[in-house]
């Protein structure tokens, strides 16, 4: 990559930011949101900052208000030294000073693992300012036997470093904190297919210092100076609800404590069977689900609900309805999604359509007069998510999609409280991967139709990725053929975009078949949807001349889709056309930005008109002598459709685009590949621009079928 990897943007920023400082220690909170309730999710062990609630904080805050806060030792919080600083007591009261600072008078206090005890201690020693307690994965001082980890004292050396030997102070200061990191990090995941989990833990431990790290855990332990107060007598005496969540398989902490907590406050106790200790990050749709149950009802308890009119209307009395998910991140999506639809009308001329989408989708939606679910607005922002992860023309897209981990959960939640609401008969998913992989997680969800749609399968590692990058490829690969598996009823219909030959043949990893093999064996093939019918030559002048062409005319099309991550390139042609124009007599360059990317912010150059957003830009590919591209697969394949020649220049790093995209168009014959190095030479590029021009309409060999939408539609219209 061509540089390093930020934190990405949080899929909900917070409304407000401040910091409290108590006895000296600043303690940075966030709010999010403004609902009439209150919930303060605590910090836990230094290890781990707040961000750990990324994938709570986007959706509770859409119905509460939601306060979180770095704790002492952690995150941007100051680091005080010595174990006293850091006991239950010290963490409680800094909660309470976070409660006083942000205007918080009752919150439900929401405590993982650490923060459980903390949670306890601020109920009891301000039982007015607690509304209900929710514990997951508590790990706290109770008198729960483990002998797996006593055996090993945290303060005395042993003569070994293996299993739980590693929570050990000497070992940690002497050198062995990464070692140790590690461990703890896939301990707290037991779950399979947990790999970014893993390495968000580990990212975040390291900005806490070994040193900071001992003081922290003597102060949980009540050694060196510090107290520890026994936990059992508080949990007696805490009086709001409570609620304990615990995984069967946690391999920190065993089920019997979260058992002893819920029972020694008299709480409710979830089970979750088979997961492990982070359960918030790893399991994050029934976690969201569960503190917005325990928030709900505790609030209820406490207030008198508000009057509610509801109407049910019988089943046969019912227009069919679906809901379409169409990938923001581009363009391309968008029009054929709007073809299928329009398909799909033809078999029911009653059914509704409902579009969960957003920028840039949703303007192409409007302009054909679809109607955009109001919910959409609740959706995090993919596209500027995939803009922040590129630079220079290079988007690493299987890291970019792995990182846009709490996107996709606050994505998926709007998504699952829009079908709880809506009453569809049937939902189409066009790459909407949030989607389609939390129903397989959460499969009791599902309670309609659902169709997957794609145009690809199967990730692939870049050639520079090495052995990590293969591993991870192959693992998620893995996850997705166990999800198939086991519930194969999750989707009504898998229909790839193309045909078979279109899938690349290639392995999905180790010990796994093929990615050919293995999606004509799960898929149905619907043929490439282009929502277009390719002009004649005959209706080719005809639209040249409508567009303002002339005969004599050499015109370029330079555009690169529908993202913002296109600039370099629309740069790198800019620099060329001089040279172009030289070449080729009579050339003019129209240059396409798309909605993100603003026309003036690119260098000016004679011979060039420069467009934003072009409604029905096929119609200009089609018209055009010559077109330079992005490796984007829809403008691609509209080229081919076309017979325009064209030549593409591939995002490095962008695996579908580099393989997936560049395999299929090797196979219709259409287009050429250059890479993006070739390009930072302005002669060469113009040069490859006229050679293009010349020769590129006599190689095509395949024709790109025009019947795609309409049998897409009628692989789906059975399901409604």
């Amino acid at each position: 990559m061509s540089m390093e990897p930020r934190e990405p943007r949080p899929a909900r920023p917070p409304d407000r930011t401040g910091v409290a400082v108590r006895d000296g220690v600043r303690l940075p909170w966030a709010v999010h949101g403004s609902g009439a309730t209150s919930v303060l999710l605590l910090p836990t062990w230094s290890l781990v900052r707040s961000r750990f609630w990324k994938a709570q904080v986007p959706f509770l805050s859409r119905s509460f208000r939601v306060v979180t806060f770095d704790g002492r030792g952690s995150g941007d919080a100051d680091r005080p030294q010595g174990a006293a600083a850091y006991t239950d007591e010290q963490y409680a009261a800094d909660a309470a000073a976070v409660l006083d600072a942000t205007g918080t008078d009752r919150a439900v206090a929401v405590g993982y693992s650490c923060g459980a005890a903390w949670a306890v201690h601020l109920a009891v020693a301000r039982p007015g300012r607690v509304q209900g307690i929710v514990a997951i994965a508590p790990s706290c001082g109770l008198a729960v036997s483990m002998p797996e980890r006593e055996q090993y004292a945290w303060d005395r050396h042993h003569d070994t470093t293996e299993g739980w030997a590693k929570y050990n102070k000497e070992y940690w200061l002497g050198g062995g904190y990464d070692d140790y990191v590690d461990f703890f990090a896939r301990k707290m995941f037991t779950e399979p297919h947990s790999t970014k989990q893993v390495e968000d833990v580990v990212g975040w431990a390291h900005e806490v210092s070994p040193q900071t790290l001992a003081d922290t855990t003597a102060g949980r332990l009540g050694l060196e100076g510090a107290t520890r107060t026994p936990l059992d007598p508080l949990c007696e005496q805490v009086r709001c609800p409570v609620l304990v969540v615990h995984g069967t398989q946690d391999a920190v902490r065993p089920t019997a404590i979260g058992e002893r907590l819920a029972a020694l406050t008299g709480g409710e106790l979830v089970l979750v069977d088979g997961g492990g200790h982070g359960l918030p990050a790893r399991d994050p749709v029934r976690t969201n689900l569960l503190l917005r149950e325990f928030v709900e009802r505790t609030a209820a308890a406490e207030t008198r609900p508000p009057a509610r009119r509801r109407t049910w209307t019988r089943a046969q009395r019912r227009r069919r309805r679906a809901l379409y998910l169409s990938s923001p991140i581009g363009l391309g999506h968008a029009r054929r999604d709007l073809a299928v639809a329009q398909a799909l009308r033809e078999h029911h001329p009653d059914l509704e359509v409902d579009w969960l989408t957003q920028h840039p989708v949703t303007r192409v939606l409007a302009d054909a007069g679809e109607r955009v679910h109001p919910a959409s607005a609740w959706l995090a922002d993919e596209s500027a998510h995939v803009e922040d992860e590129a630079a220079d023309h290079d988007l690493h897209a299987f890291e970019a999609i792995r990182r846009m981990d709490e996107i996709m959960v606050n994505n998926f939640m709007v998504f699952a409280d829009v079908v709880a609401d809506g009453d569809y008969d049937l939902v189409v998913g066009d790459e909407a991967w949030d989607v389609d992989h939390f129903l397989h997680e959460n499969p009791e969800l599902k309670r309609f139709s659902f169709a997957w749609m794609t145009d690809f399968v199967g990730w692939v590692p870049m050639p520079d990725g090495g052995a990590r990058e293969a591993a991870l490829t192959a693992d998620y690969n893995a996850e997705m053929v166990e999800q198939r598996a086991r519930y194969g009823r999750v989707r009504d219909r898998s229909v790839f975009v193309g045909d078979p030959a279109d899938v690349v043949d290639l392995p999905l990893g180790p010990g796994l078949p093929g990615i050919r093999e293995w999606t004509e064996e799960n898929f149905d093939f619907a043929g490439y949807v282009t929502g277009f019918v390719p002009p004649t030559v005959a209706e080719r002048e005809e639209l040249r001349h409508r567009l303002g062409y002339g005969p004599d005319d050499v015109l370029c099309v330079v555009t690169v889709g529908g993202s913002g991550v296109g600039s370099p390139l629309l740069r790198r042609v800019l620099d060329a056309v001089p040279s172009a124009r030289r070449l080729v007599d009579g050339l003019h360059v129209l240059v396409v930005t798309g909605p993100r990317i603003d026309p003036a912010s690119l260098p000016r150059r004679a011979g060039v008109t420069y467009r934003g957003y072009v409604p029905e830009l096929y119609r200009h590919l089609a018209a055009c002598d010559l077109a330079v591209v992005q490796g984007g697969l829809t403008t691609c394949m509209e080229l081919a459709a076309a017979g325009t020649p064209f030549l593409y220049v591939p995002l490095r790093h962008h695996f579908e685009q580099n393989v997936h995209v560049r395999h299929r168009l090797e196979r219709y014959g259409a287009g050429r590949c250059v890479e993006y190095g070739e390009a930072s030479d302005p002669d060469a590029l113009a040069a490859a621009m006229v050679a293009e021009l010349s020769g590129g309409r006599d190689r095509r060999t395949l024709p790109v079928e025009t019947d795609g939408a309409a049998r897409a539609a009628s692989l789906l219209a059975a399901l409604l």
